[in-house]
Order: C-alpha cells, then structure tokens, then sequence
C-alpha cells in the first residue's frame, strides 16, 4: 500500500532523524533505501547516482545483492533506470523483464522481482540518479506510490547538493564542473560582443532541511512569497504601460498570466502538504516543470514554460531571502542562467552587459527584450550554467554564437581588442550616417534595415537606414494569447509610419508556420514544417487571417503611402490571389471611411527557386521583389543552414548561386521592376560588395551592420569586383570569396561589437 499523506510526513520525518544522525554518507544512503524499502512495502529499493555524464552507479541498496554496490553501473538510457535518467521521467511496470529497454545486470541478481517503479532525481533540472523500487509479485504502482517516491528522490537530491551523502570511499561524487578555459558553442539571439565577470542567475541554493517541521508555517511563507511575487510582476506590466512599445507589454501580459496560474499554485501547495519545506516544494515543481519542457517540440508550449521556471526562481529566492534580489550584482556582469523570462531580463537592464542561457531560443520572450536593450545574448550554450562559477571572467560572442569562459589571456586580449576598435569604428560609422553609400565607381546603393519590434525604430536614425526593407509582422502575434484585434495591430503599424516619417516601411504579411507558431491556431502536424503549410500558404488558406491584416495596415496608413510584401511565394498565382485580397479589402475599408494608401506598394519575397520560371507578367505586375536570402539559399542548397553538418554548403558566394541571382536580377531588370536583396549575406560587407557588384542596388540588412556595409562600399570599385566574379564564373573556380577578399585587401572592417574580415567564411 502507497504511503498516506501522514505516513509520507512520517518517513519524512524518519528520514530526517536517520540523515542527521552520525555517520559517513554510505551509511546514510543505506539508511535512506532502508526506510523507504519498509514505508512503500517493498523488497527492494535501490539509489543510482551519476558517476559522470553517461554513468550511472548503483549506490546503495536493500534487496538486490551488497556485492553489486559500486560495482553495477548503467550507462544513460541503458535499461529501465538508465531510461529514466535519460527522459526524466517515471518509469512503472509489473512485468519488468518483458518492459522495453530492460537489461539483467547479473551482479545485482534481480531476475527475481517482477515489478518496478523508478523516479529520477534531480535539482533544477540537473539529473542526479534514479530512485527504485522493486517487488517481486506483480504490483499495479498508483500515481500516489510515485509520488511519494518524487518526495522521497527531491529530499535525496537536496542531500547531494549538500555533501550529505560524501565521505565514504567508493561513494560517486558524480559528475564535475569542467575546468580552465572553454569555448561553449550555441546560437546568437542578440548581436554584439561583451567581456565581464560572470554573475550566476540561479546560485546554488544549499537547502540543509529539506523537511517541514510544521505544514502550516511552510504554507504561510509560500503565501507572503506568492503575494510579493505577484505584486513584483504587476508592476512590470503597469510600467510597460508606457512609452516601451506595445509587444513587451503583451510580453508582461502573458507573463503575469502564468504568475496567476491556478494549476501551478495548486502544485506548489500540495508539494507542501507531502511534507516538504516551501524552498523544496518549489524546487521540485520548477524541476517538473523543466523535465516537461525537454520532452516538448512546441516553441510556444516551451516558451510559456520557460517563463514559468523563472517565475519559480523568482518564488524560491523570495521565500528563501524575503526579497525578489539576487543581490549585489559585480560590476560589468554577465548574466549566466539556464533559462530566463522577460521579467528578470529587464530587472537586470542596466546592470549587465551582456546574456549567456543555457536554453532558449531565438525567437523566445527573454530574446525580443535583449535585442530591444541592445543587449549580447548567447543561448543554448550547453552546460554553461555547471561549468561557470561567480566571478569567472567571460567573453559572450552574440554574432558568432560563441561563449568563452575563463578565457586564456591571448583571447581574452583579442576579443577586448575587438571590442576597443568597435567602440572606435562606431564613431566612424556615425559619421557616416548622413553620408550616401556610393562607391568609387559612382555607384549609389540604397541601404534599409530590418525591424521586427517598435523598439527597432530608433535604429533607423542612428545607424543611417534609409528606410525599413523588411517589417516583420508576426512577433506581434507570437508574443499574445490569443489573436491581436484589428485594432491593436493598427495601432502598432501606425506608431511604426509614425516612427519611420517619411522613410518607407515595407511591410511583411504574417510569415508564420515552421518553427514560427502562434498560440492560439492548431499546428499542423508535418513531416517537414520549412517546407510546409506557413506564410503566404497560410494567409490564402486562412483568407480572413490576412484580410484582418490588410485592414490594420489600410487604417494605420491614414491615407500615407503603403508598402506590403508577402512572404514565400512559390507561384505566381499566389501572389495574384494574395495582391486581388489587398485590392478588396482597401475598396471595402475606403466604403467604411477609411482614407485610401496615397501610393500602393504591392510585392514579394522571391524565397523560392521555382519563381524564376514564371511568367513575364509576374514580374512586370509585382511592384517590387525583395530576394530573401537566408531561405532561398536554403531551398537552392538544401541545406539547413542551422545543421553544423552542412553548413558549409550554404553560401552565398559560390558561382551557381550568383548565377541564379543574375537570371533574378536580369528578369526583373526586363520588366523594370525594383529588386532589393535581403538576409543575413547583404549585412556582411564581403557578401554585400558582391551583391552591389552583380546588380542589387538595394539591401536590407540588421541595423548594426549598416555602418560596417556602408564604409566597405564607399571604399569599393564594383567594376571591378564584376570582372573578377565574371572571370572566375567563367573559370570555373569556386574560390570567389578569397578572390573578392584579396582583391580588396582583405582589410578588417569593423561594426559595433565585432570585427569581421573580408575573408571570413559564413
């Protein structure tokens, strides 16, 4: 029988006495599978811990054979513990032997016992070991024995964490944090270089009581937490009600959403009543929490659980401390966390200088707020969180996706080096802000920027954009709820014309599916998402989707002129149907009063290589292409260009890809259409003088390599860039890059934050 919520109180207060009783740490594991064994009725139960990052060891045991401890060992998702370990989750059966993943470990003699059930054990996401227990009848395990075994493992965890179970020879001290200097690879979610002193987001909490000696008092300090917690986030919404820009208050919005989430609270109580303290309790439904989010796919669904991880992290600090700081923060921090929610990131604004997330993702909450604080960020940098101590000296790379911890000095003396001359190139950048971007050779090329948040705008002065080339429309929606009301979406563009004056914005219609997913449709569930069912595809499909769209945009207009574009057309019929839904809904919004676009701007994004065989008339009827690099490559190659493997295939500057840009280019030039090129390759000066050289006069590109782009091209002679390409298309030869790079010197142009060379490879 499954212990009562008394009898779980009694082992845990047994477990208390025994853990703080005399003893080295092997004598309190055995003492702990003992009690356990004899609370749940069971003929065994047995602790594996982790001897390092793909080892499990049998640690201590009651029932399977003595001989086997420290001796038997698993490897990560070998058998059914191993398994346990690997998804972080239970695992029951009563019939083990014929239980996928099963393995016999002789040594323990085991064959005997028929069912099992195992928990891992884990702290804030880290695995640990498994706890298991075995009977040798066959044995239904209820929701309540593995509960009272995810106490019982929490309360094993913690003790680790303290050093309880240390001291004895022999015992796993499991795996270690790595040492010296290290290069951790992960992605760059917001631009920019930053050098400083690391500054942990979640210091290890030591809970020495795991046990509540009174329900009550635990449930009143979780009450005080959550009410201070709440007020805390209140407040952020209400001060984003200002001039921050609506889509970080819909960020706060959401976030407040899960601090009020009913099911969560009723987790956290109830965690209490199994007799845990209220720092324990939270920490083991932040754990659950974090197991749930490695075993989803869905961005969003991981994304409302990022947030509400930090919220528990919020909770535990508060309970333990009584406030919401982490306290004194070092001077030039970086900050370092597994994860991170909008609320804390703008806490901290102003008080770091740069981000390091061991989770993530680059369209997250935590990623919109850094890109619009300005602020490097670096995630998915594995284990970083493990391997970084308080006050580590650390480099965040958020161009390349690259953090250096502990750098040797030789690095450390490169990268500040980088970061000098950025400062110093800023200042030559700005004045070239006023500055046309013509080249030697009399060649004027239009420089735009790309622009995703209200917070974006700013840039668009600062760095001498001369316009915005790509508006992203979608984040307005991935950020809410639910569907942003025609209303709201207006209102967001007009402040967008506002902020823009008399530059033009071209507006992207919504460039959703993929791994771009809102919240409140149903995914579809597809073999191949890039490929799929997402933007235009979806907007024809769902017609009062974008209809909705195109009358927030009409009324924003206010009767100024209007540039719209729709994302991946891949037929010239879709963009016919697509552009004849523009022209309806402006007649039916001019019949309401609306004032009609003074000037209409109807085009595409060319991301499709079966685009360049259509018709002429396409070509002709489109106001305007804009080539989208980062995804026509992708389609041209077929290579992922997030896939390390085939990487190197993506490239802008190989002859058959310039090729199929100068049939783009020569198609739109026949029927006098305007062509823009877009995407990560016009931001690299290399690939931009190139670009310019083949025929674009028109790039859109990140704000920040404006500067960087626009002094390369000054000093550039695109005749003779031309001849070099046309000469080596001709040749044969596949080394254009190292070609254009000697051709201009392979001089080191600099942008805020980072120093690219001429030469480098994407």
């Amino acid at each position: 029988m499954p212990p009562t919520k008394g009898g779980s109180r009694a082992m845990l207060r047994a477990l208390r006495a025994a853990l703080a009783g005399a003893g080295d740490g092997q004598q309190r594991l055995d003492t702990v599978v003992r009690l356990v064994a004899s609370n749940m009725v069971a003929e065994v139960c047995s602790i594996y811990l982790k001897r390092d990052e793909a080892t499990l060891e049998l640690c201590a045991t009651q029932g399977l054979s003595p001989d086997a401890v420290h001796t038997a060992r698993l490897r990560i998702g070998q058998g059914l513990v191993g398994r346990i370990a690997e998804r972080a989750e239970p695992i029951a059966t009563d019939d083990a032997q014929n239980t996928p993943g099963f393995r016999y470990l002789p040594e323990t003699k085991e064959e005997r016992y028929q069912s099992f059930v195992g928990v891992p054990v884990q702290r804030l996401g880290e695995m640990m070991g498994v706890l298991v227990v075995q009977n040798e009848t066959a044995r239904i395990y209820e929701d309540d024995d593995i509960e009272a075994l995810e106490v019982v493992a929490m309360i094993i965890a913690e003790m680790t964490e303290s050093g309880a179970f240390f001291g004895s020879e022999g015992l796993a001290a499991g795996p270690g944090r790595r040492q010296g200097p290290l290069r951790v690879g992960g992605k760059a979610a917001s631009e920019g270089i930053a050098e400083g002193v690391v500054h942990l987001h979640e210091p290890r909490l030591v809970v020495f009581d795991p046990i509540a000696e009174d329900t009550a008092t635990e449930r009143e300090r979780l009450d005080a937490a959550l009410q201070a917690l709440r007020g805390d986030v209140d407040r952020m919404v209400e001060e984003t009600g200002g001039g921050r820009g609506t889509e970080q208050r819909d960020i706060f919005e959401a976030y407040r959403m899960v601090a009020y989430d009913k099911g969560w609270t009723r987790r956290l109580y109830e965690a209490i009543e199994s007799g845990l303290s209220a720092e324990v309790a939270i920490e083991k439904v932040q754990s659950d929490v974090r197991a749930r989010m490695e075993r989803i796919a869905d961005p969003y669904l991981r994304e409302r659980l990022h947030d509400l991880d930090d919220l528990a992290h919020r909770l535990l600090r508060r309970v333990a401390n009584g406030h919401g700081e982490d306290g004194s923060i070092p001077e030039d921090a970086i900050l370092v966390a597994r994860s991170l929610g909008p609320g804390e990131l703008m806490e901290h604004a102003g008080r770091i200088k740069g981000v390091v997330l061991e989770e993530g993702s680059l369209n997250s909450h935590a990623a919109i707020v850094a890109r619009a604080l300005t602020l490097p960020m670096v995630v998915q940098a594995d284990r970083v969180t493990r391997d970084a101590n308080p006050g580590d000296r650390m480099v965040v790379d958020g161009n390349g996706g690259r953090v250096h911890l502990r750098p040797d000095p030789a690095v450390l003396e490169h990268f500040q080096g980088q970061i000098e001359q950025a400062a110093q190139a800023l200042e030559v950048f700005r004045s070239l802000v006023d500055r046309p971007a013509t080249t030697r050779d009399g060649t004027t090329i239009a420089l735009k920027m790309n622009a995703g948040v209200l917070a974006d705008l700013p840039s668009l002065q600062h760095s001498g954009a001369q316009g915005v080339g790509l508006y992203r429309t979608e984040l307005q929606f991935m950020i809410r709820q639910k569907m942003p009301r025609r209303e709201s979406q207006a209102g967001l563009y007009k402040r967008v014309m506002d902020a823009a004056g008399d530059a033009e914005v071209i507006f992207r219609t919504l460039d959703i599916g993929s791994d771009k997913v809102l919240p409140y449709m149903r995914r579809e569930r597809e073999a191949n998402p890039a490929l799929g069912w997402r933007a235009i595809r979806v907007g024809l499909d769902r017609p009062h989707l974008l209809a909705m769209q195109i009358q927030a945009l009409i009324r924003a207009a206010e009767g100024r002129p209007l540039s719209l574009m729709f994302p991946m057309i891949s037929t010239a019929d879709e963009f016919y149907r697509a552009r004849d839904l523009v022209h309806r809904e402006i007649e039916r919004r001019v019949g309401f009063g609306d004032a009609r676009p003074r000037r209409l701007q109807i085009g595409m994004m060319f991301e499709v290589p079966a685009l360049i065989s259509e018709s002429d008339r396409m070509f002709a009827e489109a106001d305007f292409i804009s080539v989208g690099g980062n995804d026509l490559l992708q389609f041209f190659f077929a290579a992922d260009r997030e896939n390390e493997k085939v990487r190197p295939r993506y490239d802008v500057l190989t002859p058959s890809f310039l090729r199929f840009l100068e049939q783009i280019i020569a198609r739109c030039a026949e029927q006098d259409t305007r062509l823009s090129f877009c995407g990560e390759a016009a931001g690299r000066p290399l690939e931009a003088i190139a670009l310019a050289a083949l025929g674009f006069r028109d790039l859109s590109m990140r704000a920040a390599a404006i500067g960087p782009v626009k002094q390369a091209l000054i000093e550039a002679d695109l005749s003779q860039v031309r001849e070099m390409i046309a000469a080596h298309q001709e040749a044969g030869h596949r080394d254009i890059r190292a070609a254009i790079a000697e051709m201009l010197g392979a001089r080191l142009v600099r942008e805020p934050g980072l120093s690219i060379s001429l030469g480098q490879t994407p």
